[in-house]
């Protein structure tokens, strides 16, 4: 047997080696080594198993002497045998092969595989590439198994211990090749060929802090350390803390033979710290869970873990705090005791996100505050917005929003809110349900869908509006009723022109119908079998009566469903008759009063006279479909 091999002298020079027969345990070893000797690769050769042997032995002291032929017919039964768990139990396999240059017309010369492992080597894979291809014949399931095993032996893989699988794999794919006479594969895949005992790992211990939220994530590439987490907000019932207790591993053993003993666990994060009545310990099998009892925010005092609500510090900026943002519901009252108005209490750019807060200075450029209940006794930036439901400013610049809103002094800021309270305001725009303002300046912009009332009117410039459909919410389902009309409206047209057809076919027919219904009466008194003509034509006509009922149904759900609509329309609407504009005051420069309707969509304008001292007006209509703004009394 020869093989003709380069080289930089002669172009071809033919190259024999001669079948070796060699017993080993490291197969792959030995085809090295021939190869070596040849100075060719290894790719080159190819072997034949002859010979299996399978050695046990279980003994501390491992001597050579004390290994055991195992018979072929017990090899499988080893690996479910529970000594092969034994630390002391070994396993190894003598193979005596016959080596030889490869042969170019193997049926596998065009089958790409490659044997894997997973870490342990406790599952073994072939791995069959896409495109490989195999011709089949009597044979092939003999060498098909050869091939595997011939691979597994390279691999340094025990055979006939941990394949149980692989008869039943070799009998399904020969099945599979049969159908044509060829196995061939579009698709790589993987194919378990072994699989032995996985060992468990071992747990080392660790200690996991859940209340440490990430707040620093990548935005657009770039962290803002502002939110750098200065509090942990927790709810009750959170996992705070848990401790994995740590867990020896179980022994296992590969498909090589290997015992794989598991690593004693390392102890390094044991608990030294002490809980307050604020947190409960909850002892588990695996695990210490520390959950909290309350809500709040978690602290680390003298070695003990505890929950507080209350939180108070001087300033909240990037250098000392960072951004607080703890969450609506964590219970936290936080206290800004910053008393310098010439500094900011929190400074620019700062979020502030608690249950409550009272600060005692200013808000800076871009802050933002979010609570359920917030004061502010200084005054807010132009560019901040502080959102609370229950919410009371001093001096108010930038954007509130909330329920109930007290504001001390409006300059030019934007309020949105239910119950709107100013005492003085200077320019601004202002969005409610009720608004009252104590002292009217100038340029004041004042939307409420129930009522608007100075107290006392100083300046002018100013515009006072009611509208039904100042909040959002209602704006949004106002717009959706409308869209929901308009396509009523188009569904009813075009199901009463349907309407008007399938009546005329009704109509046009009913002769001919009543006719062919005697003449099926009287075929079927006769016992006479009837024509399948007329049957079908009955048959049809019924179709047709029967569609014009569901569509006079649907047309009348339809037109109830539009009235219905059109009335949640009008009551939008009905309230702006009840709205007032209130000035306790007289009348000072220009002013406009306007009330905006839903249905048409038309403002109404009134402007009230320099001087006049009436003081409440309503929307009024003079006749149908004619409004006014008119003096009213309460």
């Amino acid at each position: 047997m020869g093989l003709f091999e380069k080289n930089d002298n002669v172009i071809q020079k033919p190259i024999t080696v001669h079948p070796t027969i060699i017993k080993t345990q490291f197969v792959a070893k030995e085809i090295a080594e021939l190869a070596k000797r040849h100075n060719i690769s290894p790719n080159t050769l190819d072997f034949k198993i002859l010979e299996v042997e399978t050695y046990t032995r279980t003994n501390k002291e491992k001597s050579e002497a004390d290994w055991e032929l195992i018979d072929d017919e017990m090899l499988h039964k080893i690996s479910d045998d529970a000594e092969i768990l034994n630390k002391n139990f070994q396993i190894k396999q003598i193979y005596e092969v016959k080596i030889f240059l490869r042969e170019n017309d193997s049926i596998f010369k065009n089958f790409n595989s490659a044997v894997g492992a997973n870490a342990t080597k406790c599952k073994i894979y072939l791995s069959i590439k896409a495109g490989s291809k195999i011709k089949v014949d009597k044979t092939f399931e003999k060498e098909f198994v050869d091939y595997i095993n011939k691979s597994k032996v390279r691999a340094g893989i025990l055979i006939y211990v941990f394949d149980k699988m692989l008869k039943e794999l070799v009998l399904k794919i020969s099945a599979q090749a049969k159908v044509d006479g060829t196995l061939s594969y579009d698709k790589s895949i993987t194919l378990l060929i072994a699989e032995s005992h996985e060992p468990v790992a071992t747990i080392h211990d660790n200690l996991i802090f859940h209340y440490k939220k990430d707040t620093t994530q990548p935005i657009n590439g770039a962290i803002d350390y502002s939110k750098r987490g200065f509090i942990n907000g927790v709810g009750e019932g959170n996992l705070l803390i848990e401790y994995i207790k740590p867990k020896k591993g179980q022994p296992g053993r590969n498909c090589s033979g290997e015992f794989l003993d598991p690593m004693e666990p390392f102890v390094r994060y044991a608990p030294s710290f002490g809980v307050d009545d604020t947190i409960s310990v909850i002892e588990k099998a695996d695990t210490i869970e520390y959950v909290a009892k309350k809500s709040g925010y978690i602290v680390l005092e003298n070695g003990v873990y505890q929950i507080k609500s209350d939180l108070q510090v001087n300033t909240i900026d990037f250098k000392t705090t960072g951004s607080i943002v703890s969450g609506l519901d964590s219970d936290i009252a936080l206290n800004v005791k910053e008393s310098d108005f010439e500094k900011d209490a929190i400074g620019e750019g700062m979020e502030v996100e608690v249950n409550q807060i009272d600060v005692e200075g200013n808000i800076g450029a871009r802050v933002k505050v979010r609570a359920r209940r917030a004061t502010i006794n200084g005054q807010t930036h132009k560019t901040s917005e502080v959102n609370a439901d229950e919410l009371t400013i001093t001096v108010h610049k930038g954007l509130a929003v909330g329920k109930n809103i007290k504001i001390g002094r409006l300059e030019s800021g934007e309020v949105r809110g239910r119950m709107v309270s100013i005492g003085q305001a200077v320019g601004g725009d202002i969005r409610g349900q009720e608004i009252e303002i104590s002292l009217c300046g100038s340029h004041v912009k004042a939307t409420a869908s129930k009522l608007i009332e100075i107290k006392k009117l100083q300046g002018s410039e100013n515009i006072f509006t009611i509208d039904p459909l100042v909040h959002k919410e209602k704006e949004e389902l106002f717009s959706e009723n409308m869209d929901n009309i308009d396509e009523l409206g188009k569904e009813t047209k075009e199901i009463a022109k349907e309407i008007v057809k399938y009546e005329k076919l009704v109509k046009d027919n009913t002769a001919a119908f009543n006719e062919i219904r005697k003449k099926l009466i009287h075929y079927q008194q006769n016992k006479i079998a009837m024509p399948a003509s007329f049957v079908d034509k009955y048959k049809q006509f019924q179709k047709i009566q029967e569609h014009l009922e569901l569509i006079k149904k649907e047309y009348i759900e339809k037109q109830e469903r539009f009235k219905y609509l059109t009335m949640k329309i009008a009551s939008f609407q009905e309230s702006i008759f009840e709205a007032r504009i209130i000035n306790r005051d007289k009348w000072n420069g220009y002013n406009e009063l306007i009330f905006k309707l839903v249905s048409p969509s038309i403002d109404i304008v009134y402007k009230p006279f320099e001087g006049s001292t009436e003081q409440i007006f309503a929307l009024v209509e003079t006749e149908e479909g004619t409004f006014e703004i008119k003096p009213v009394h309460e």
